[in-house]
Formats: structure tokens, C-alpha cells, sequence
């Protein structure tokens, strides 16, 4: 931006960041003090002085602000000053980059005037009519000292946008109530996350970013700690390095949230890279570059806002990864080349992906997918593209979670591995702790609970955790489990953290759920008893695996709904110490695997299908993907595969499939390469599967059949038209036809628009009616697709229809066609169902992620 009319001013809370850092002696000759680690030291920029410079680089303008000329030498006692210790660490968190810069090893503390208030900066050549004034309020005088507040917004008759940023959310402050009473409208407040839940504002972190929005959605909306920003009409609170949500209240309150899909909050800055102060500035200074750019050209404020949140979360990445440079004395800071788009950055603009945030009733409030609000295919295109292209080609603008060789794109799963994660972080940090780590898995046999949990802890610490597998259904004494703890302990002395699976732990034993009762010591004091002897087991993670209980609730008894039944069950649960057991547990996850869990809610299952396949793809035979990432694999297949009602067992039979076929020496999975009908039987209804295979050879067969059935209704609806074009089937000329054929090839897709899909059957199925919604659908589309058919025919508009020369009244755009051409289109659709249906084929629903099923 170079507009030099366009003024600038940023002020608030003066701060001195001193630095230090230890380098190496850098010989073993020389002056005594050079041959020892040299301690060394430099003063920074702070608070809104960084801002302020911040905000110049990013807009390229003069920006009017406080300024101290040259801080070694007027640095004066009154002024806060900050004290960070400084270290290399690798510029990206991989580690394979060798290159390092200088970051915060750690925050010394601050150091304050001897007595009062921080001293504060008036601001140099201050202008009344400034266009945007930034403020930096880190609650340290400044917005209870009016006598430094900027003139543009003392002044009651100027109208500038007020950048404010706030880090103690409080709206009892002088700054915030003159804000609120004479700049409200165009005042634009930027509060942290973490600021927020310091506050007591429950905010999740790290679970999934739909579940961190409907927190904050929720919060906003009730918590008395924010009933401050009620009158607020542009509230930004960015979350980390990943993402933000951005509210506004014009009279009524909408948020949107911008977010990484590759990352969650905090994912970005590993512990091994260390920390910068500043970030949140730096975000601030990408926020004002788009405002200011967008503004000087009369930009909706909204629309200049969200390109600014993107603006922002990329300025800040790029503050991060260049730290204070390899040299901090020779380096500039902060650097201009943070505002600098560059090919080579990780991370561009277009990556930061939005979404609008719903406000869900509480019934519904588990059940916001942003892959339902970021799609408008619906699931079985993206799971085939998911199949054929990858997981990342496929879904690239949706959150993903990967620990390991798992991903998944499920919220629940998300969520749910996500506070397992957590869990284990925390538990793997802490020191001198003496129990175990305690989580339940629950979920169909053949269903991954095991891959799930190992590949999270192995995303961990690979080289840290150690698995170890015991089946309790093959237990016979209590002997067998001693046995078990002696070698996880064992193990742990070793300096491994076991991670144990107790697989089918609520299998009988004296008794049901027998097994629970001896579980209860070690996972509350972490040892075992032998005899008289007691045995500490040392640091571990128990996963107690379910075998007879597929989910949390039912291995709780709560989906028992008759009343006697559930009491019946209560007090075995109680007599099993079910109640003890829970209450040791520190989490568990319902692993979903890739059968339909439940009919209304979890509609992803064919998502987690397809996501399965593509691994299992890539992992067994890698040969069958090509070069550029595309699985080769017939359609076929790929439709049966994903398509079919039910796995008899689970992941378990799909990799069965995959094994049992002759794909060693093929370069596609063609239909001929799969198993026997004797083998499918064993881990899929073999007729169903066999239908969706050859679902495509089906419709083809019907093709000439369906051609005929839909000239014999056009015959009937147009009976005053040219004789050319109403004549029996068997008089009709090969190009009308090949027309007529064209449109049956097309029902499918016409049909997937509003969410149908075709399925072969035996028998004739009963046939559905389009609703009213639906019917303009399916019109507009065969129109249009008539349309392009005829066009590419070479066919034109005329005012009368004539074969010979190829005219056609009806050959317009859907919105020219007059009523009673549509109504005579509506007509045409509406016979679909029934010609489908004497063809053996019945339409079933698929479910679309655009649209809310509740």
C-alpha cells in the first residue's frame, strides 16, 4: 500500500523486551574472559513499539506512534522491561532442516519501575484525523491514562476504525467504556484465546476445531465473563497459529471460524522449537494490512476483515519460523520479509480455509461437521475421490487428524483421539508419577481399536512406548494376569512406558465382568499383590480393551431402556465393581471402524470406508498406485467395496478382500482379480457385493430399454408436435435414438444432484415421487443437459422445431424456456422412478453434507 493520505496511528503499552543468549567460546586463544561462554545481551522492541513497527512493514505506510530513538542509550528505569534467555532451535519442527534461529528458550520475568505506573509515551506528531488507530492494551496503565490516548478517538466527531487489541478481557477499563460509548461501530477487538480462558471462558483446545467454535459460540452467548462485548460488532479471537473466529453483531451475532485443515490449535509450535512473544501483534499487523489496503479503496469493512484474518495468520507463521534470526545482533527485527509473499513459504493464503459457524441447538450440538458445510458433492463422490486420488487431494480444505499411518476426518474420532492424545502427553511429561495411565476402547471386533490407540501413542513417543498384547478371555487364573503385570513391569524398569492392551476385559471371569475387581489396586495405587507381596508396577498406559460391549454406554448399561432391566443390570454392574472401575478411568474412545453405526447420525461411515481403503491400498499393494497418486482400481470394485450395507467383520474383512485377490502381478484391481463367491461370503453378503459390482454392466443393459420408456412418454406429452418426432421407437432415426439413449446414460448423475443413488435389485421395487423441490432439480439439469447435447450436435434455436435442419424453439438456457416447455420437462422427470423401477432398479438415498438431516 502506498497511499501516503492514508494515516496511521498506533499506541498503547510501553514494554522493552531485554535479551540474552550464550554462545559458544569462539577460540581457545586470546584474552582469558574469550576463551569461556560469552554471555550476551540486546534490547527489542516491545508491546505497541513492536506493533507499531509491525504495522508499518506490513502496510508499507509512515505509521504515527511513540518512539524511543535509540534504546541502549535512553532506556530509562520507569519504562517495563521484559527479560527473555534466548536459544538456537530447528527454524521448522521436523528437525530434518539442520538451518536453526534464535527463539525464547524461556520468559525471565519483568522488571518494573520502582514504584508507580509503568511510564507511558505520548505519541510523536499525533493526528486527529487518523483513518485507523491500533491500540496495544496489555493492561499496564495505558487505558486508565487518557492523557495518552490517541486524538482520533478522544475525539467524540471523528469516526476512525479502532484496532484494539486486548489483553485482559475485562469491560471495566476507562478505554474500553469511551470505546464502547463513542466508537462501537468501527471498532474492531482482538482477544487472544488463551486471554479468554484465563478469564474462566471454557474454551476446548486442541479437540477439533467444530467443537473449539460451538464452545466459543456457546460462550459468547452466556457467559457472564463476555457479557461486555455484547454491543461488540467485530470481535476476533485468534486461536494459536491455526486458525481464528471472527464474530460480528449488526443486531444479530454470526461467527465464522478460519482454520488450518491440516492443523489444530497449538499444533504448529512444538515444544522442541521453542517460543516468541509477539505473535499476536504480528497477527494484528496482517489484520491492519488487509484493512487498510481494502479500506483505501472503500471495501466492506467484513469483507477487508476476514482477508485480513488470513493475512494475519500467515504473517504470524512466517514471525515465528524466522525468530530473531541465526544472528540476533546482525539480523533485522522484526523482518520485512514476513509481509512478503514468497512461492517458497509453507504456508499460503488460499490455504486458510472458513466456514460459518451454526448456532446448533444443544440436541445438535455433537453433530456439526465442517466437511458438511465445506463440500457440495455429496459423501459417496468424495469417498470415491478419496479412493481414486488420496486422502489429501481429496479433502485438502477439510480438517484432518493423522497420529501416525491413522487418519481420519470423523469428528467424533477426532475428538475422541485427540483427548487421548492429550492424556498421554500429559501423563508421558509428568515425573514421579506411580499409577498407570487408565483409558477404555471400545468398538466392533475387527473395528481397529488396537491400530487406533498404538498409532496415537506412536505419533507420541516412538521410541519411548512399547505395546504389549493380553487377551483376558484366554486368562485361565489369576495367576495369568500376576504373570502379565511382572512383565509390564519389567518393561518399565527397563525405562520403556508400557502401553498394555487388556483385550476383552469385560469377558466372565467368577462371574460377570469378573475380571474388573482386580484391576481396581493397580490402577489406583499403580502396584500388584503376589502372595504377601506387593510390587510396584511403574509408569504405564492400560487400554482396556472391550470384547463384549461395542460402546462406552452399553458397556455402562445406559441404553438399557426397560426399567426393571436396566435396575437388574445396575446392581450386577455395582456387585462387579463397575462403578470403581469407571471412576479409575481417565478417558476412552468408540472406535466407529467402517459399518454404519447408527442409521440418522453417522452418515461418515463411508468416509472411513474409503479412507481405510485408500491405506490399505498404499500399505499392500503400492504398485497399483501410479506416479501422479491415483489408485488404479475399477469402478466396480471400487462401488462394492464402498457401497456394500455391511463387513461381516469389520476392517478386518475389507483387508481380507483386498488379500484373497490376485493383485500381485496386476497394474489395475479389476473385477476378475477379486475372490471366489465362496470367500466373499465369508466377510460380505455376496450377493449384494456382486450387485454393486456390476451395477455399471446393469444400467448399461437397461440402457435401450429405458431409451424406449422415455420416448414413449415424450410421444404421449407432445402429441401435436411434427410427426418427425413422435413416431414409434422402431421409426425413430438413429440420431433421436442415440438422443434418447443419451438422457437414460445421464439419470444417474441427474439423480446424485439431489442426493439419490441407484441401486440394482431382483423384482420389481416399489417407486418413490420427486418432491416439488427436487422436480425443479432434476428438470433444470436434463434440460441443460439436453441442451449441451443438441448444441454439440450441432443443433440451433429456431421458432420452429425441424429435424431436417436441426432448429429447436427449446434450445435456451432453463431461465428463457417458457412454462409450458418446463411443465412438459416436470412431467418427463416425473415418470423417472416408475420406468426405473420395471428396470430393477430402486432408488436410495445418500446422504449430502450440505444440508442438515435433523
Amino acid at each position: 500500500m502506498n497511499d501516503r493520505n492514508f494515516k496511521i496511528v498506533v499506541s498503547g503499552d510501553i514494554c522493552i523486551n531485554s535479551l540474552q543468549w550464550i554462545t559458544e567460546p569462539k577460540s581457545s586463544k586470546g584474552l582469558n574472559w574469550q576463551t569461556h561462554l560469552n554471555m550476551h545481551s540486546a534490547l527489542k522492541p516491545g508491546e505497541s513499539l513492536l506493533l507499531a513497527k509491525l504495522v508499518a512493514l506490513a502496510t508499507g505506510t509512515s505509521v504515527i506512534s511513540p518512539q524511543i530513538e535509540d534504546i541502549e542509550s535512553n532506556l530509562s528505569k520507569e519504562i517495563l522491561r521484559s527479560t527473555a534467555e534466548l536459544e538456537l532451535f530447528s527454524v521448522h519442527g521436523s528437525g530434518k532442516n539442520k538451518d536453526k534461529v534464535y527463539r525464547v528458550k524461556r520468559f525471565l520475568g519483568f522488571t518494573g519501575p520502582v514504584s508507580g505506573m509503568p511510564k507511558l509515551l505520548p505519541i510523536v506528531d499525533d493526528n486527529i484525523n487518523a483513518d485507523i488507530v491500533i491500540i496495544d492494551d496489555e493492561n499496564n496503565g495505558f487505558n486508565s491514562n487518557k492523557d495518552f490516548w490517541p486524538l482520533a478517538i478522544k475525539s467524540i466527531e471523528k469516526s476512525p476504525i479502532v484496532l484494539y487489541k486486548m489483553n485482559n478481557p475485562i469491560g471495566s477499563n476507562a478505554l474500553w467504556k469511551h470505546l464502547e460509548k463513542f466508537h462501537i461501530d468501527k471498532t474492531i477487538v482482538v482477544i487472544n484465546s488463551d486471554d479468554l480462558r484465563s478469564k474462566g471462558v471454557n474454551i476446548s483446545k486442541s479437540i477439533s476445531w467444530e467443537k473449539t467454535a460451538q464452545d466459543f459460540v456457546w460462550q459468547v452467548n452466556n457467559n457472564p465473563n463476555l457479557a461486555f462485548l455484547v454491543d461488540c460488532h467485530h470481535l476476533i479471537v485468534p486461536f494459536g497459529l491455526e486458525g481464528a473466529i471472527y464474530c460480528t453483531n449488526k443486531g444479530k451475532t454470526e461467527s465464522q471460524l478460519y482454520f488450518l485443515p491440516s492443523e489444530f490449535e497449538g499444533e504448529s509450535l512444538k515444544e522442541t522449537q521453542g517460543k516468541m512473544y509477539g505473535l499476536t501483534s504480528c497477527f494484528v499487523a496482517g489484520l491492519a494490512r488487509s484493512i487498510a489496503l481494502e479500506n483505501s479503496n472503500n471495501e466492506d469493512l467484513s469483507i477487508s476483515i476476514g482477508e485480513g484474518i488470513r493475512e494475519g495468520i500467515v504473517a504470524a507463521h512466517k514471525y515465528f519460523i524466522n525468530g530473531f534470526g541465526r544472528d540476533v545482533e546482525e539480523y533485522e527485527f522484526p523482518n520485512p520479509s514476513i509481509f512478503v509473499r514468497c512461492k517458497n513459504d509453507t504456508l499460503q493464503k488460499e490455504l486458510v480455509q472458513d466456514v460459518k459457524i451454526p448456532n446448533l441447538s444443544a440436541n445438535y450440538y455433537s453433530h456439526w461437521y465442517i466437511l458438511r458445510d465445506k463440500s457440495s458433492t455429496n459423501l459417496a463422490e468424495i469417498a470415491y475421490d478419496i479412493v481414486k486420488n488420496g486422502v489429501k487431494s481429496a479433502l485438502k480444505f477439510i480438517p484432518i487428524a493423522q497420529f501416525g499411518n491413522l487418519q481420519t476426518v470423523d469428528r467424533t474420532e477426532i475428538e475422541s483421539y485427540r483427548g487421548i492424545k492429550n492424556l498421554m502427553c500429559e501423563y508421558i511429561s509428568k515425573k514421579n508419577t506411580v499409577r498407570p495411565l487408565c483409558i477404555a476402547v471400545f468398538g466392533t471386533p475387527g473395528s481397529g481399536k488396537s491400530f487406533g490407540v498404538t498409532e496415537v501413542a506412536a505419533s507420541i513417543a516412538p521410541g519411548l512406548i512399547e505395546k504389549l498384547n493380553f487377551n483376558l478371555s484366554q486368562f485361565r487364573t489369576l495367576l495369568d494376569l500376576i504373570s502379565a503385570f511382572h512383565r509390564v513391569r519389567d518393561l518399565s524398569l527397563e525405562g520403556k512406558i508400557p502401553l498394555v492392551f487388556f483385550d476383552e476385559f469385560d469377558s466372565a471371569f467368577e462371574g460377570k465382568l469378573g475380571w474388573l475387581k482386580y484391576f481396581l489396586a493397580p490402577m489406583q495405587d499403580g502396584t500388584f499383590r503376589e502372595g504377601d507381596s506387593i510390587h510396584p508396577i511403574g509408569k504405564a498406559i492400560f487400554v482396556f480393551a472391550g470384547g463384549t460391549s461395542t460402546t462406552f454406554r452399553e458397556f455402562c448399561g445406559e441404553d438399557i431402556k426397560d426399567e426393571n432391566d436396566n435396575k437388574k443390570f445396575l446392581l450386577e454392574f455395582k456387585a462387579a465393581k463397575g462403578p470403581d472401575f469407571i471412576s479409575r478411568l481417565r478417558g476412552y474412545v468408540d472406535i466407529l471402524g467402517p459399518n454404519q453405526t447408527d442409521p440418522q447420525w453417522d452418515q461418515l461411515f463411508i468416509i472411513r470406508r474409503a479412507m481405510l481403503l485408500r491405506s490399505l491400498l498404499e500399505r499392500k499393494v503400492p504398485h497399483l498406485i501410479s506416479d501422479d497418486g491415483k489408485a488404479q482400481i475399477d469402478n466396480g470394485v471400487l462401488r462394492a467395496m464402498l457401497k456394500i450395507p455391511r463387513y461381516k467383520h469389520e476392517s478386518r474383512s475389507m483387508e481380507a478382500i483386498l488379500e484373497m485377490s490376485m493383485l500381485t502381478n496386476s497394474r489395475k484391481w479389476e473385477q476378475s482379480d477379486l475372490p471366489s463367491r465362496e470367500q466373499l461370503r465369508l466377510h460380505v453378503d455376496e450377493e449384494q457385493f456382486l450387485r454393486h459390482l456390476m451395477h455399471d454392466a446393469f444400467f448399461s443393459e437397461k440402457i435401450e430399454s429405458l431409451a424406449k420408456a422415455i420416448h414413449e412418454r415424450y410421444r404421449m406429452l407432445n402429441s401435436d408436435l411434427d410427426p418427425d418426432f413422435i413416431v414409434p421407437w422402431e421409426e425413430l432415426s438413429e440420431d433421436l435414438k442415440d438422443s434418447n439413449r443419451d438422457e437414460a446414460k445421464n439419470i444417474p448423475n441427474c439423480l446424485r444432484k439431489i442426493n439419490y443413488d441407484l441401486v440394482s435389485v431382483n423384482g420389481n421395487p416399489s417407486f418413490i415421487e420427486f418432491t416439488q423441490k427436487e422436480l425443479e432439480i432434476l428438470a433444470e439439469n436434463k434440460h441443460m443437459h439436453r441442451y449441451r447435447y443438441r448444441k454439440d450436435d450441432d443443433w440451433k434455436y429456431g421458432r420452429v422445431k425441424d429435424h431436417k435442419k436441426k432448429t429447436d424453439p427449446a434450445l435456451v438456457h432453463w431461465e428463457s424456456l417458457p412454462e409450458e416447455k418446463k411443465n412438459k420437462t416436470y412431467e418427463m422427470v416425473k415418470v423417472w422412478p416408475e420406468i426405473l423401477a420395471k428396470a430393477n432398479f430402486k432408488l436410495e438415498r445418500v446422504k449430502s453434507l450440505n444440508t442438515y438431516d435433523y
